[in-house]
């Protein structure tokens, strides 16, 4: 610190990952015949500590003590499955699923590439209409006993939701996450884990979202794998404030329920966000909630123009002009003509 700056009080960090994944990791290494104590120790988890069955940890201490595990054990997978996925693994299947052209593709690759490392578990992608779903079906016994298996599930799903935000540099928010487990003593942290509704003792395990996220680019190449790579395990989706659909939801939004969206409080309470955080996103993307409400004006003008023989003035106050006369002069600016003149060359 230089002479003279002020000294600043730092935050202590907030104690929300349930211990009962602390316990997972300790019995990983028990059944590797290897001793956990030193690790705990590291991550600064005593054994009293551990044991406390509603006890929580940082996030950096679950960052130390999985980190280290995961080394120590060389399993990526912390004693999940019934066979090691030793270290640098899932930096492979980021890898081989890196050149893909689009998110859907890559989540395809690395779902069926995980089932080389582990037969215990098999992921899907699955679209459904305007929902895409990674879910997992379980072959096997995962970890050891109750805990064991739901920290593996959440392990799993949130590596994936992780990696997949980072692929395409964009936040994915999820319209579900769904387990097949009762909820556990601690299932208040799920909300942080996997923000978005949360359901308990469904069928299988399984993350909902928006399927249009599919079809973005990969932003990512080998030098920002390598980057990655070597601060994987704090990767979350919290990092990303940008989210790469908000345009087209916007878009939708303006069609779908102009009422409501005429407003931008109405339109981001439909996005459920602030209208602080709409139009910050929306200049990340080069865009403007006014160039954007001008684009769908403008092509409800013209649809109506050239479908309906609906009078000018109609017109005009069916795209939220409250006279024609604004309407023309608008209309002009963003054709380049008249909505007669329009109207006339589109005969």
């Amino acid at each position: 610190m230089s002479a003279g700056s002020p000294q600043r009080a730092h935050a202590t960090p907030t104690a929300a990952t349930p211990m009962a994944f602390a316990r997972a990791i300790a019995a990983a290494y028990r059944r590797y015949g290897q001793n956990p104590g030193p690790a705990l120790r590291l991550a600064q988890i005593t054994p009293a500590i551990l044991q406390q069955r509603d006890a929580r940890m940082t996030s950096r201490q679950m960052e130390v003590l999985s980190g280290t595990a995961m080394q120590e054990l060389d399993d990526e997978a912390l004693g999940a499955f019934s066979r090691r996925v030793r270290w640098g693994s899932y930096g492979m299947l980021a890898r081989a699923s890196l050149t893909s052209p689009d998110l859907g593709i890559a989540l395809k690759r690395w779902c069926r590439h995980h089932t080389l490392l582990a037969e215990d578990i098999r992921l899907r992608l699955v679209v459904s209409g305007a929902s895409a779903a990674i879910v997992v079906d379980e072959r096997g016994a995962l970890g050891e006993g109750v805990e064991g298996r739901e920290f593996c599930l959440v392990h799993v799903l949130r590596n994936i939701h992780g990696l997949a935000c980072w692929y395409i540099d964009s936040r994915i928010p999820l319209q579900g996450a769904h387990f097949p487990f009762a909820a556990p003593p601690h299932a208040d942290v799920y909300r942080h884990l996997f923000p978005g509704p949360v359901e308990f003792n469904a069928a299988q395990a399984g993350i909902r979202f928006d399927a249009r996220y599919l079809s973005l680019p990969l932003r990512r190449d080998e030098k920002a794998l390598r980057q990655m790579l070597q601060h994987a395990l704090p990767l979350t989706v919290r990092q990303y404030r940008r989210d790469r659909l908000i345009v087209q939801q916007v878009r939708q939004a303006l069609v779908a329920r102009p009422a409501e969206a005429h407003s931008a409080e109405g339109l981001a309470g439909l996005l459920h966000m602030s209208a602080r955080t709409l139009h910050r996103q929306l200049k990340e993307e080069g865009a403007s909630l006014q160039h954007l409400k001008d684009e769908v004006r403008c092509e409800r003008a013209k649809d109506l123009l050239y479908r309906t023989g609906k009078p000018v003035k109609q017109v005009a106050a069916a795209t939220g002009f409250r006279n024609e006369k604004s309407f023309i002069r608008a209309f002009r600016e963003w054709t380049g003509v008249s909505p007669a003149q329009f109207r006339q060359a589109e005969k």
